[in-house]
């Protein structure tokens, strides 16, 4: 279940974490998602530049919400992490990032999705891969009811 709100931004179920952490969803469709996040102090480690852990996160949520388009209206589709994994390539420490996905390969109940993580000079600074298993009922594209 997602829709775009008024600011453009496009949501799903409330997530308590992700309004934790502060990034929005901006694209999503079959396969394909991509999250953004507005750095801020919260978001950096002691070196001041953007945590690990938080670009990791991106990645995890990203690569969910690839493999968890749902086409019909009113249902939702989830999944849950099985491996993750995160290569870092480069770094941030202000601006905006963003978080790419696009799920590559699955069957019935497993998937495989892949991710980039880019800062605000179009620089990759991470990649990701993440293998996902879809809950129960959400295996296929129309979801179960929210």
């Amino acid at each position: 279940m997602h829709q775009t709100r008024d600011d453009g931004m496009i949501h799903d179920i409330e997530s308590g974490f992700r309004n934790l952490v502060g990034f929005r969803l901006v694209e999503w469709s079959l396969d394909y998602a991509v999250v953004e996040l507005e750095i801020g102090h919260q978001h950096m480690n002691r070196s001041k530049v953007l945590h690990g852990g938080v670009i990791t996160t991106l990645i995890d949520c990203v690569c969910g919400y690839a493999g968890c388009y749902c086409t019909r209206p009113g249902h939702v589709r989830k999944a849950v992490t099985l491996s993750l994994t995160t290569s870092f390539t480069g770094q941030a420490s202000g601006g905006i990032i963003q978080a790419i996905g696009r799920k590559r390969a699955g069957g019935r109940k497993i998937y495989v999705a892949t991710a980039e993580v880019i800062n605000d000079k179009g620089e990759v600074i991470a990649i990701g891969e993440s293998t996902q298993r879809y809950r129960t009922g959400s295996e296929h594209p129309e979801g179960v009811p929210a």
